[in-house]
């Protein structure tokens, strides 16, 4: 938010109060509907520029943020949008005001900025010049900020519809995959040897959490299915009577052969069972 955009002249370079402050209510109004990591295994940042200003900036970011993220593919429970409520009053009478302009805001008494989804209010911020409001003034704002609420989303999903279903084609691969934290070990190797054995073969990056959580990323979605699947093969508990119909055949010995049919997970062939 350079100093030009509200009509100032002022130094670019570093973060101003505002700039923080707007920023902490736009993405306390937004982590309510982030998906958790395991949902979405992304680091997300989101940068939201103002280049002109009369009107509550941090209402703007916040909805502006809600189409980047559907945009983007960014699973959100639900849009976000917000709206900056105010009053003027004389001490005896009120009026409630409903998205604010910069002059209303300097000249009135309250400023009162509430943000959320069709459903519930995920964030808000009061600022007033007088001593207090009432209960029934609250009241009233939060009912006249809903219907503002609705209809700016209304709008928003006009646009963006339900937002893109994946990210895009040239964002990296990310899948994770849970397994039983005994069988880390199994995974990774003697000396790191399975590890970098499945990242050299594959081109995938795998990464294993002591909580059992193996994230496997990379630029090439069948890189990346390769190696989720090769890592499942590892921790994969073999019974028996199951069928395997691709196997790779290793040694061929006297008595039989030894046949790799899951990665790392070899059984012999007797040479009575052989066609």
């Amino acid at each position: 938010m350079p100093p030009y955009s509200v009509g100032e002249a002022g130094r670019i370079g570093f973060t101003s109060r505002r700039e923080i402050g707007h920023g902490a209510l736009g993405e306390r109004s937004i982590m309510a509907v982030i998906p958790t990591q395991a949902e979405f295994p992304y680091t997300i940042r989101v940068v939201s520029e103002i280049l002109s200003s009369n009107g509550s900036t941090s209402m703007a970011a916040t909805c502006g943020s809600t189409l980047a993220l559907m945009d983007a593919g960014v699973p959100i429970k639900k849009p976000v949008a917000g709206i900056a409520m105010g009053m003027v009053s004389d001490g005896t009478k009120y009026v409630i005001l409903t998205d604010i302009l910069g002059l209303e805001d300097f000249s009135g008494d309250m400023d009162f900025k509430v943000a959320g989804t069709d459903s519930g209010i995920t964030g808000i911020q009061l600022d007033v010049k007088v001593l207090g409001i009432t209960e029934n003034q609250i009241k009233e704002v939060f009912e006249r900020a809903k219907k503002a609420r609705l209809f700016i989303l209304e709008k928003m999903i006009a646009v963006v519809g339900t937002g893109k279903k994946a990210v895009s084609e040239y964002a990296p691969k990310i899948e994770q995959v849970q397994v039983p934290v005994e069988k880390i070990g199994e995974i990774i190797g003697p000396g790191g040897r399975v590890i970098k054995s499945i990242i050299a073969t594959t081109g995938a990056t795998v990464d294993v959490e002591d909580s059992g959580i193996v994230t496997i990323s990379g630029t090439d979605k069948d890189a990346v299915a390769k190696a989720v699947e090769w890592v499942k093969g590892i921790v994969r508990e073999v019974k028996v009577g199951e069928i395997f119909e691709e196997a790779e055949v290793k040694r061929v010995l006297p008595f039989g052969a030894f046949v790799e049919f899951l990665p790392g997970k070899e059984g012999m062939v007797h040479v009575s069972k052989m066609a």
